[in-house]
Protein backbone atom coordinates (compact mmCIF):
# COMPACT_ATOMS: atom_id res chain seq x y z
CA UNK A 1 0.00 0.00 0.00
CA UNK A 2 1.55 3.15 -0.70
CA UNK A 3 1.84 6.10 1.06
CA UNK A 4 -0.87 8.12 -1.34
CA UNK A 5 -3.56 5.52 -0.26
CA UNK A 6 -3.19 6.11 3.64
CA UNK A 7 -5.65 7.94 5.70
CA UNK A 8 -4.30 11.87 6.86
CA UNK A 9 -4.17 11.33 10.19
CA UNK A 10 -4.55 9.31 13.04
CA UNK A 11 -6.65 9.13 16.18
CA UNK A 12 -5.02 9.55 20.06
CA UNK A 13 -6.58 8.04 22.95
CA UNK A 14 -5.20 8.80 26.45
CA UNK A 15 -6.32 5.57 28.37
CA UNK A 16 -4.41 6.54 31.60
CA UNK A 17 -8.16 5.33 33.62
CA UNK A 18 -9.26 3.17 30.61
CA UNK A 19 -10.50 -0.28 31.44
CA UNK A 20 -7.63 -3.29 30.72
CA UNK A 21 -9.56 -6.56 30.86
CA UNK A 22 -9.09 -7.41 27.37
CA UNK A 23 -5.84 -6.40 26.53
CA UNK A 24 -4.69 -9.84 28.13
CA UNK A 25 -6.88 -11.69 25.47
CA UNK A 26 -5.39 -13.72 23.45
CA UNK A 27 -5.87 -16.47 20.61
CA UNK A 28 -5.04 -18.79 22.95
CA UNK A 29 -8.17 -18.14 24.52
CA UNK A 30 -10.42 -18.54 21.52
CA UNK A 31 -9.55 -21.86 21.18
CA UNK A 32 -11.65 -25.27 22.19
CA UNK A 33 -9.76 -28.42 22.49
CA UNK A 34 -10.02 -30.53 19.85
CA UNK A 35 -11.15 -27.49 17.42
CA UNK A 36 -9.18 -26.52 14.52
CA UNK A 37 -7.31 -23.97 15.02
CA UNK A 38 -6.97 -20.77 13.00
CA UNK A 39 -7.09 -18.62 16.62
CA UNK A 40 -3.63 -19.66 17.35
CA UNK A 41 -0.64 -17.96 15.08
CA UNK A 42 1.62 -20.75 16.02
CA UNK A 43 3.06 -23.30 13.07
CA UNK A 44 2.59 -26.82 13.72
CA UNK A 45 1.66 -28.44 16.66
CA UNK A 46 5.45 -28.71 17.83
CA UNK A 47 8.83 -28.48 16.59
CA UNK A 48 10.37 -29.93 13.85
CA UNK A 49 12.52 -33.51 14.53
CA UNK A 50 15.73 -32.25 14.04
CA UNK A 51 14.92 -29.85 17.09
CA UNK A 52 13.08 -32.00 19.30
CA UNK A 53 16.37 -34.12 18.72
CA UNK A 54 18.91 -31.29 19.92
CA UNK A 55 16.12 -30.66 23.01
CA UNK A 56 16.52 -33.82 23.49
CA UNK A 57 19.92 -34.11 23.76
CA UNK A 58 19.85 -31.18 26.31
CA UNK A 59 18.19 -33.03 28.60
CA UNK A 60 20.98 -34.40 30.51
CA UNK A 61 22.03 -31.09 31.15
CA UNK A 62 19.51 -29.93 33.40
CA UNK A 63 21.02 -31.06 36.37
CA UNK A 64 23.74 -27.86 36.44
CA UNK A 65 22.48 -24.38 35.99
CA UNK A 66 22.61 -22.57 33.00
CA UNK A 67 26.24 -21.53 32.14
CA UNK A 68 27.59 -17.85 30.80
CA UNK A 69 29.48 -20.17 27.93
CA UNK A 70 25.58 -21.62 26.46
CA UNK A 71 24.40 -17.71 26.85
CA UNK A 72 27.34 -16.08 25.13
CA UNK A 73 27.07 -19.01 22.23
CA UNK A 74 23.46 -18.67 21.92
CA UNK A 75 23.54 -14.79 21.95
CA UNK A 76 26.71 -14.82 19.45
CA UNK A 77 24.46 -16.79 17.08
CA UNK A 78 21.66 -14.70 17.17
CA UNK A 79 24.17 -11.69 16.40
CA UNK A 80 26.21 -13.32 13.68
CA UNK A 81 22.33 -13.75 12.20
CA UNK A 82 22.02 -10.28 12.68
CA UNK A 83 25.31 -8.86 11.78
CA UNK A 84 25.11 -7.65 15.41
CA UNK A 85 27.46 -7.89 18.28
CA UNK A 86 26.67 -10.43 21.10
CA UNK A 87 26.44 -7.20 23.43
CA UNK A 88 24.01 -6.08 21.43
CA UNK A 89 22.07 -9.52 22.29
CA UNK A 90 19.54 -10.27 24.80
CA UNK A 91 18.22 -13.43 25.38
CA UNK A 92 14.31 -13.60 26.44
CA UNK A 93 11.94 -16.26 27.71
CA UNK A 94 10.12 -15.26 24.82
CA UNK A 95 9.10 -11.33 23.07
CA UNK A 96 6.66 -11.41 25.40
CA UNK A 97 9.07 -10.77 28.59
CA UNK A 98 10.64 -8.42 26.27
CA UNK A 99 7.21 -6.40 27.22
CA UNK A 100 7.55 -7.25 30.24
CA UNK A 101 10.84 -5.66 30.86
CA UNK A 102 9.89 -1.77 28.78
CA UNK A 103 8.80 -0.25 31.89
CA UNK A 104 12.31 -0.38 33.23
CA UNK A 105 13.25 1.85 30.64
CA UNK A 106 11.85 4.95 32.24
CA UNK A 107 9.66 6.36 30.39
CA UNK A 108 7.41 9.41 30.95
CA UNK A 109 5.08 9.20 28.51
CA UNK A 110 4.15 6.34 26.28
CA UNK A 111 2.31 5.76 22.70
CA UNK A 112 1.60 1.99 21.08
CA UNK A 113 0.33 2.58 17.47
CA UNK A 114 -2.58 -0.07 17.04
CA UNK A 115 -4.52 -2.40 16.18
CA UNK A 116 -1.64 -4.25 17.02
CA UNK A 117 -0.48 -6.72 20.11
CA UNK A 118 -1.82 -5.41 23.26
CA UNK A 119 1.15 -7.01 25.55
CA UNK A 120 3.03 -3.96 25.75
CA UNK A 121 0.49 -1.69 26.55
CA UNK A 122 -1.01 -4.20 29.34
CA UNK A 123 2.72 -4.13 30.92
CA UNK A 124 3.35 -0.27 30.73
CA UNK A 125 -0.01 0.04 32.57
CA UNK A 126 0.75 -2.13 35.52
CA UNK A 127 4.11 -0.20 35.74
CA UNK A 128 1.75 2.99 35.55
CA UNK A 129 3.68 4.65 32.52
CA UNK A 130 0.98 6.85 31.19
CA UNK A 131 -0.11 5.06 27.88
CA UNK A 132 -1.67 6.92 24.29
CA UNK A 133 -3.23 4.74 22.13
CA UNK A 134 -2.45 5.61 18.74
CA UNK A 135 -5.68 4.42 16.38
CA UNK A 136 -4.72 3.73 13.02
CA UNK A 137 -7.09 4.08 10.52
CA UNK A 138 -7.65 1.41 7.61
CA UNK A 139 -5.94 0.45 5.77
CA UNK A 140 -3.71 0.95 8.92
CA UNK A 141 -0.59 2.80 7.57
CA UNK A 142 2.44 4.06 9.66
CA UNK A 143 2.59 6.82 8.13
CA UNK A 144 -0.42 8.42 9.16
CA UNK A 145 0.42 7.71 13.02
CA UNK A 146 -0.02 11.10 14.99
CA UNK A 147 1.92 10.54 17.83
CA UNK A 148 2.94 12.84 20.68
CA UNK A 149 5.65 14.88 20.27
CA UNK A 150 6.21 14.77 23.89
CA UNK A 151 5.95 10.33 24.01
CA UNK A 152 9.52 9.02 25.17
CA UNK A 153 8.81 5.48 23.99
CA UNK A 154 6.66 4.06 20.70
CA UNK A 155 5.78 0.58 20.62
CA UNK A 156 4.72 -0.75 16.98
CA UNK A 157 4.62 -3.86 15.07
CA UNK A 158 5.99 -5.30 12.10
CA UNK A 159 4.38 -7.09 10.61
CA UNK A 160 1.85 -6.23 12.90
CA UNK A 161 -0.55 -8.25 14.39
CA UNK A 162 -3.72 -8.56 13.34
CA UNK A 163 -3.71 -6.54 10.15
CA UNK A 164 -0.88 -8.31 8.77
CA UNK A 165 0.42 -4.82 7.69
CA UNK A 166 4.06 -4.76 6.86
CA UNK A 167 5.49 -1.13 7.24
CA UNK A 168 8.54 0.38 5.15
CA UNK A 169 11.90 0.38 7.12
CA UNK A 170 11.76 4.39 6.77
CA UNK A 171 8.19 4.79 8.15
CA UNK A 172 9.16 3.11 11.44
CA UNK A 173 12.67 4.81 11.49
CA UNK A 174 11.29 8.34 11.02
CA UNK A 175 9.41 7.78 14.53
CA UNK A 176 12.99 8.52 15.96
CA UNK A 177 13.25 11.73 17.96
CA UNK A 178 15.96 12.87 20.57
CA UNK A 179 15.00 11.17 24.07
CA UNK A 180 12.86 8.44 22.42
CA UNK A 181 13.13 5.12 22.08
CA UNK A 182 11.30 3.21 19.22
CA UNK A 183 10.63 -0.90 19.87
CA UNK A 184 9.64 -2.38 17.26
CA UNK A 185 7.69 -6.01 17.72
CA UNK A 186 9.01 -8.14 15.15
CA UNK A 187 7.82 -11.18 16.19
CA UNK A 188 6.50 -12.64 12.82
CA UNK A 189 9.51 -11.05 11.11
CA UNK A 190 10.83 -14.13 10.24
CA UNK A 191 8.03 -15.44 8.21
CA UNK A 192 8.22 -12.40 5.69
CA UNK A 193 10.00 -13.69 2.97
CA UNK A 194 13.91 -12.09 3.18
CA UNK A 195 12.74 -10.57 6.22
CA UNK A 196 11.79 -7.04 4.28
CA UNK A 197 11.28 -4.19 6.50
CA UNK A 198 13.18 -5.68 9.30
CA UNK A 199 15.44 -3.33 11.66
CA UNK A 200 17.27 -6.58 13.84
CA UNK A 201 20.27 -5.90 11.41
CA UNK A 202 20.53 -1.72 12.51
CA UNK A 203 22.47 -1.09 15.32
CA UNK A 204 20.79 2.44 16.51
CA UNK A 205 21.03 3.79 19.88
CA UNK A 206 17.60 4.28 20.43
CA UNK A 207 15.66 1.56 18.46
CA UNK A 208 14.93 -1.42 20.31
CA UNK A 209 14.38 -4.98 18.45
CA UNK A 210 12.03 -7.98 20.11
CA UNK A 211 12.07 -11.01 18.03
CA UNK A 212 10.08 -14.15 18.68
CA UNK A 213 10.54 -17.67 17.97
CA UNK A 214 7.86 -19.57 18.82
CA UNK A 215 5.88 -19.14 16.29
CA UNK A 216 7.52 -20.36 13.02
CA UNK A 217 9.33 -23.45 14.68
CA UNK A 218 6.44 -24.02 17.33
CA UNK A 219 8.18 -23.57 20.47
CA UNK A 220 5.17 -21.55 22.42
CA UNK A 221 5.13 -23.87 25.63
CA UNK A 222 9.01 -23.36 25.77
CA UNK A 223 9.42 -19.04 25.93
CA UNK A 224 12.41 -18.32 23.28
CA UNK A 225 12.44 -15.26 22.19
CA UNK A 226 15.97 -11.99 21.98
CA UNK A 227 15.98 -8.52 22.15
CA UNK A 228 18.49 -6.71 19.76
CA UNK A 229 19.56 -3.29 20.73
CA UNK A 230 22.27 -1.16 21.82
CA UNK A 231 24.19 -1.99 24.98
CA UNK A 232 23.05 0.71 27.41
CA UNK A 233 19.42 0.22 26.07
CA UNK A 234 19.99 -4.30 27.00
CA UNK A 235 21.59 -3.23 30.47
CA UNK A 236 18.60 -0.88 31.43
CA UNK A 237 16.07 -3.63 30.96
CA UNK A 238 18.00 -6.15 32.87
CA UNK A 239 18.03 -3.87 36.40
CA UNK A 240 16.65 -6.09 38.58
CA UNK A 241 15.72 -9.27 36.27
CA UNK A 242 16.23 -12.74 37.96
CA UNK A 243 18.97 -14.33 38.13
CA UNK A 244 18.66 -17.37 35.36
CA UNK A 245 16.25 -15.79 33.84
CA UNK A 246 16.34 -18.21 30.92
CA UNK A 247 16.52 -22.33 31.48
CA UNK A 248 19.06 -24.63 29.58
CA UNK A 249 16.54 -25.63 27.22
CA UNK A 250 15.69 -22.21 25.68
CA UNK A 251 19.16 -21.22 25.51
CA UNK A 252 19.95 -24.30 23.76
CA UNK A 253 16.47 -23.80 21.29
CA UNK A 254 17.55 -19.68 20.98
CA UNK A 255 21.16 -21.20 19.55
CA UNK A 256 19.60 -24.04 17.53
CA UNK A 257 16.68 -21.86 15.76
CA UNK A 258 19.65 -19.31 14.55
CA UNK A 259 22.56 -21.44 13.55
CA UNK A 260 22.63 -20.64 9.39
CA UNK A 261 20.77 -24.05 8.36
CA UNK A 262 17.69 -23.46 10.61
CA UNK A 263 17.34 -19.67 9.45
CA UNK A 264 17.31 -20.70 5.73
CA UNK A 265 14.68 -23.13 6.57
CA UNK A 266 12.77 -20.58 8.07
CA UNK A 267 13.51 -18.52 5.01
CA UNK A 268 12.08 -21.20 2.78
CA UNK A 269 8.90 -21.86 5.03
CA UNK A 270 8.26 -17.97 4.62
CA UNK A 271 8.23 -18.40 1.05
CA UNK A 272 5.49 -21.34 1.54
CA UNK A 273 3.72 -19.32 3.73
CA UNK A 274 3.58 -16.91 1.32
CA UNK A 275 1.81 -19.67 -1.64
CA UNK A 276 -0.26 -20.44 1.12
CA UNK A 277 -1.38 -16.70 2.40
CA UNK A 278 -1.96 -15.65 -1.45
CA UNK A 279 -4.45 -19.11 -2.00
CA UNK A 280 -6.27 -17.74 1.03
CA UNK A 281 -7.18 -14.48 0.13
CA UNK A 282 -8.21 -15.44 -3.14
CA UNK A 283 -10.65 -18.15 -2.51
CA UNK A 284 -11.74 -15.70 0.71
CA UNK A 285 -12.57 -12.69 -1.11
CA UNK A 286 -13.92 -15.07 -3.91
CA UNK A 287 -16.80 -16.24 -1.40
CA UNK A 288 -17.62 -12.61 -0.73
CA UNK A 289 -14.76 -12.44 2.56
CA UNK A 290 -13.32 -8.80 2.93
CA UNK A 291 -9.75 -9.49 3.31
CA UNK A 292 -7.60 -6.43 5.03
CA UNK A 293 -4.79 -6.09 2.36
CA UNK A 294 -1.73 -5.75 1.70
CA UNK A 295 -1.09 -8.74 3.84
CA UNK A 296 2.20 -9.72 4.73
CA UNK A 297 2.08 -11.98 8.33
CA UNK A 298 0.89 -15.38 8.68
CA UNK A 299 -2.31 -14.46 9.80
CA UNK A 300 -5.32 -12.39 7.89
CA UNK A 301 -7.58 -9.98 9.48
CA UNK A 302 -11.22 -10.07 7.94
CA UNK A 303 -14.45 -8.62 8.37
CA UNK A 304 -18.03 -9.40 8.32
CA UNK A 305 -21.65 -7.70 8.39
CA UNK A 306 -21.87 -10.19 11.68
CA UNK A 307 -18.88 -11.50 12.81
CA UNK A 308 -19.85 -12.64 16.04
CA UNK A 309 -22.95 -14.44 14.18
CA UNK A 310 -19.79 -15.75 11.73
CA UNK A 311 -17.57 -16.60 14.71
CA UNK A 312 -20.31 -18.64 16.31
CA UNK A 313 -21.34 -20.51 12.94
CA UNK A 314 -17.57 -21.33 12.57
CA UNK A 315 -17.14 -22.96 16.69
CA UNK A 316 -20.17 -24.77 16.14
CA UNK A 317 -18.67 -26.68 13.71
CA UNK A 318 -15.16 -27.28 15.01
CA UNK A 319 -12.96 -24.16 13.98
CA UNK A 320 -11.77 -21.74 16.07
CA UNK A 321 -10.62 -17.98 14.91
CA UNK A 322 -9.24 -15.06 16.72
CA UNK A 323 -11.78 -12.32 17.72
CA UNK A 324 -10.75 -9.13 17.29
CA UNK A 325 -12.92 -6.71 19.42
CA UNK A 326 -10.09 -6.74 21.74
CA UNK A 327 -8.39 -5.19 19.97
CA UNK A 328 -8.46 -1.26 20.19
CA UNK A 329 -9.63 0.10 17.04
CA UNK A 330 -11.39 -2.99 15.96
CA UNK A 331 -14.72 -4.60 16.76
CA UNK A 332 -16.86 -7.56 16.72
CA UNK A 333 -17.09 -7.70 12.97
CA UNK A 334 -13.47 -7.78 12.51
CA UNK A 335 -12.01 -11.75 12.90
CA UNK A 336 -8.30 -12.98 12.63
CA UNK A 337 -7.59 -16.36 11.12
CA UNK A 338 -3.91 -17.82 10.58
CA UNK A 339 -2.48 -18.96 7.62
CA UNK A 340 -2.88 -23.06 7.11
CA UNK A 341 -2.08 -25.58 4.64
CA UNK A 342 -4.79 -26.23 1.77
CA UNK A 343 -6.37 -28.69 3.31
CA UNK A 344 -7.67 -27.00 6.27
CA UNK A 345 -8.13 -23.77 4.75
CA UNK A 346 -11.29 -26.00 2.61
CA UNK A 347 -12.52 -26.38 5.99
CA UNK A 348 -12.55 -22.84 6.91
CA UNK A 349 -13.31 -21.66 3.34
CA UNK A 350 -16.25 -24.19 3.26
CA UNK A 351 -17.64 -23.51 6.63
CA UNK A 352 -17.72 -19.93 5.53
CA UNK A 353 -19.51 -20.39 2.40
CA UNK A 354 -22.49 -22.13 4.39
CA UNK A 355 -23.49 -18.87 5.98
CA UNK A 356 -22.45 -16.78 3.85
Amino acid sequence: MSPDHCPLGSTSVDIRAGSRESLRHHGDADLVPGHLDFAVNVQGDGPPGWLRQRLADALPRLGSYPTVAADLAARTAVASRHGRSPEEVLLLAGGAEGFSLLPRLGARAAAVIHPSFTEPEWALQEAHVPVTQVLLEDPYCLGSAAVPESTDLVVVGNPTNPTSMLHPAEEILALRRPGRIVVVDEAFSDAVPGESESLAGHSLPDVLVLRSLTKTWALAGLRCGYALGSPEILDRLQVGRAHWPLGSLQVEAIAACNAPDAVAAARDHAVVLGRWRDGMIRRLRNIGVAVHLPAAAPFLLLSFPDGELMRGHLRERGIAVRRCDTFPGLGPDFLRVAVRPRQQADALIDAMKEIL
